[in-house]
């Protein structure tokens, strides 16, 4: 009954568009199953598919969970309402596991990789490299140990070996595990060689008239895509993470303004729009959340101008729920503030921010904190919260003004860990719709910090730090653990 009450919901939020070419969808994909694709596919076929594979993998169900437990949005009814008061256990995420993540992006990453072998398309492969990277390291950051170096090799090995989060960031050359890093720097390098042929509009990232160099922007965000997965294992692996971020910074190759966000963009018609308009506008779900009375708050006593740019206000104030309250009678749904258009698109065509400037400062500010690496924190941690602001269209006088008038709002101060809750909190605020990047800098440091929801169940009472595995999953792969429950710690979050 499991089987059909989530696939259901996946067509309902319009899954199916990124879907592989061709495949059958009668019935759930094993994570190495080989799906019945056409056996020759160009790589402007694969491109597109596998970047939205990705987009939804961030955005989709994944998001609405991650932002719900992160006191943004609040869970009015359905799994959101289960994940508000921290329940979630194997039943959930089995179609992102499947056809989001390893039957969707990373398995037309895989093929995107053999196709480009073949023709020499270096820079679909350097991308292909890079967005592989990307996509393994949201899964592993959700589940902690997962399949991943005899992932995607279908009948060839159906019950891929775990492999450990460490191993998976790190390398494990005597188990012939790649680390994260270097499967970007591969991309990086295949970028740099001659290409027979370079994405067009097929690359829905940075293939539109604005973007003068497509393969440029790419390499920018390959090297802010390091950047990130530095930072993620920064309190674990500090000397690592020093050294990582250090060349990046010394290559002065990453991305600097908001035009060279790695953004995904979708279609303004119904069955191409962003996921996060088709729950918050259009679906039966979409009356599943509203933005939560601390989200709220916080900019409110901030005063913050993003929040009429980030939160709807349908009346003369915002109409919000505060996270786990339960028995009370909920206002008219035409009245709750929702997402805005600053994440869902105007008309459904989001983007979905996968890396972007103001996160790429934040990181950097964090950095030169924590670990000592070259720049001014106070520099940096003000160049974010403009490009934030910018993003969210704040015109530069009214950045200037909000300056102005709130300096202990945007100067640094006090002790390490003082600045480095004030740096967190700021990349919190601005990461607004994309709930796993908030998650994981919560469970990596501790901030913002988060008042426990009312009426809290979960495990233990406590906040969910990772999603426990699929239960088709641990039924069919023996190598999966049994009873990895969400409040078991991954790797990298040691605190």
């Amino acid at each position: 009954m499991m089987k059909f009450k989530i696939f259901n919901k996946i067509k309902a939020i319009g899954l199916s568009s990124i879907i592989l070419i061709s495949t059958s969808c009668s019935d759930f994909l094993d994570v190495n199953e080989t799906p019945n694709n056409p056996t020759a596919v160009p790589p402007s076929a694969l491109l597109p598919t596998a970047l939205s594979g990705s987009a939804f993998a961030n955005s989709n169900e994944l998001n609405r969970f991650a932002s719900t437990i992160m006191s943004v949005t609040y869970g009015a009814a359905n799994d959101p309402a289960a994940w508000d008061i921290y329940n979630t256990d194997g039943a959930d995420f089995g179609n992102q596991w499947r056809f989001e993540i390893y039957n969707g992006a990373l398995i037309n990453y895989e093929r995107l990789l053999e196709t480009s072998e073949d023709l020499n398309a270096n820079s679909y492969k350097g991308i292909a490299k890079i967005m592989k990277a990307y996509t393994f390291a949201l899964t592993t950051d959700s589940w902690g140990d997962v399949p991943y170096s005899e992932a995607l090799q279908g009948d060839a090995n159906p019950q891929p070996r775990i492999d450990s989060q460490k191993d998976i960031y790190l390398g494990n050359p005597s188990s012939n595990i790649q680390s994260l890093f270097d499967l970007v720097k591969e991309g990086l390098s295949d970028l740099d060689k001659e290409s027979s042929v370079d994405p067009g509009v097929d690359d829905i990232a940075y293939g539109f008239p604005q973007y003068s160099d497509k393969i440029a922007n790419w390499k920018r965000a390959g090297n802010s895509l390091l950047l990130k997965l530095a930072i993620q294992i920064s309190r674990v692996e500090p000397e690592k993470a020093r050294q990582i971020i250090t060349e990046v910074i010394q290559g002065n190759n990453y991305i600097v303004n908001n035009s060279q966000d790695l953004t995904i963009k979708f279609g303004g018609q119904v069955g191409s729009q962003a996921p996060t308009h088709t729950y918050t506008n259009v679906s039966s779900f979409r009356n599943d959340l509203m933005i939560s009375t601390r989200f709220v708050n916080l900019l409110k006593g901030l005063n913050d101008p993003r929040l009429p740019k980030f939160v709807t206000k349908p009346g003369t104030d915002y109409v919000t729920v505060d996270n786990g309250a339960r028995g009370l009678t909920l206002p008219a749904t035409a009245t709750w503030s929702r997402f805005s258009s600053y994440v869902t698109g105007v008309n459904g065509e989001g983007p979905v921010r996968l890396l972007a400037n103001f996160q790429r400062a934040f990181i950097l500010a964090e950095a030169a904190v924590r670990l000592g690496t070259p720049g001014d924190p106070q520099a940096l941690y003000t160049e974010g919260i403009r490009a934030s602001m910018s993003s969210a269209g704040l015109t530069e006088s009214e950045i200037d003004g909000y300056f102005a008038a709130n300096p202990q709002v945007v100067t640094l101060s006090g002790t390490t860990e003082d600045r480095i809750r004030q740096i967190i909190t700021q990349k919190y605020i601005a990461q607004y719709g994309n709930g796993l990047e908030q998650w994981n800098d919560w469970r990596r440091t501790g901030y913002p910090v988060l008042a426990q929801h009312q009426n809290a169940v979960g495990v233990d009472g406590t906040r969910p730090v990772r999603t426990p595995y699929i239960n088709e999953e641990i039924s069919r792969n023996p190598n999966f653990p049994d009873n990895v429950y969400s409040n078991v710690k991954v790797w990298w979050d040691i605190d």
